[in-house]
């Protein structure tokens, strides 16, 4: 089995949870841009981030067999505060480095006029920088939030194919399979998706457009439940290609359009036989 987790917050997880991850399979990773758990009280303090994510986690999970890529960003929860917002002009130098394969976490969290400011602003740096975008729906009045993002995506410009609308449910999933737009699904012990709802949604849905991750940041979470699902995928009778599909291709398809993976030699292409995968190296 080869995983690519398209949004964990590597940051947030230890040693060894990388350690963890390369035995069960995950070769490849994105770390969205996100807070720090309290308020920055700097925009300093976002370029020390910056430079973390492209310079030491690639270090770190590179020791590991994993490949790590990052997003760049003024996630929403911040986009608030007066401190922050001077980020903006920052984030071109940080969307130009090789590592950088969307521009996130962006959307909403309280759905507040800054908020729109900051989501419309660097919509326009995906499409100047031809780079995806990665949307964070509000964990608040989902499905209003949902539908707003998908507004603001459409009155950019942007093509809906570079866009993952994250951290989608079963209320909100409808609003988004019509759009275009890619559909992310965060899975997490206690709250937002668990395994079994997500295998449902793939029935329900299909595979195409499907995003699937961990996110696994500072709360309860869990770095090997995109393992989880792949194994409730199979318990439900998907083939190996289509657990590959969804939890590698997909992925790489996805992140692909910003030319910038590195993926050469992380994870041989598998061999299905039957519903068996024959492969060395993974």
């Amino acid at each position: 089995m080869r995983i690519f987790d398209p949004h964990i917050h590597m940051t947030s997880r230890t040693t060894d949870d990388y350690e963890r991850m390369a035995a069960a399979g995950v070769r490849a990773l994105v770390e969205p841009a996100f807070w720090l758990g309290q308020p920055r009280t700097s925009v300093g303090s976002f370029t020390d981030y910056f430079d973390s994510l492209v310079g030491w986690e690639p270090f770190r999970a590179s020791q590991y067999g994993i490949r790590h890529h990052c997003t760049i960003a003024l996630n929403p929860k911040e986009a608030n505060d007066p401190r922050c917002r001077d980020v903006l002009p920052l984030l071109p130098r940080y969307l130009a480095k090789d590592r950088v394969v969307a521009v996130g976490e962006i959307g909403y969290d309280s759905m507040t006029p800054d908020e729109d400011d900051a989501f419309a602003a660097q919509l326009e740096l995906a499409r100047a920088h031809e780079l995806p975008a990665l949307v964070h729906t509000p964990h608040r009045d989902k499905l209003l939030g949902t539908q707003r993002s998908l507004d603001v995506i459409k009155e950019s410009g942007i093509e809906p194919g570079r866009v993952v609308l994250d951290h989608l449910n079963e209320i909100t999933v409808d609003a988004v399979a019509g759009s275009g737009c890619w559909m992310g699904f965060s899975i997490y012990p206690d709250t937002k998706m668990s395994p079994d709802r997500m295998v449902a949604i793939l029935g329900r849905y299909g595979l195409d457009r499907m995003l699937v991750n961990s996110a696994a940041d500072w709360g309860k979470s869990d770095p090997l439940l995109t393992v989880r699902t792949a194994e409730a995928m199979v318990a439900a009778g998907f083939s190996d290609d289509e657990v590959d599909r969804v939890l590698w291709r997909n992925p790489v398809e996805f992140y692909g359009q910003s030319g910038r993976l590195d993926l050469e030699d992380a994870a041989p292409e598998p061999i299905f036989e039957g519903n068996s995968i024959l492969r060395g190296g993974s």
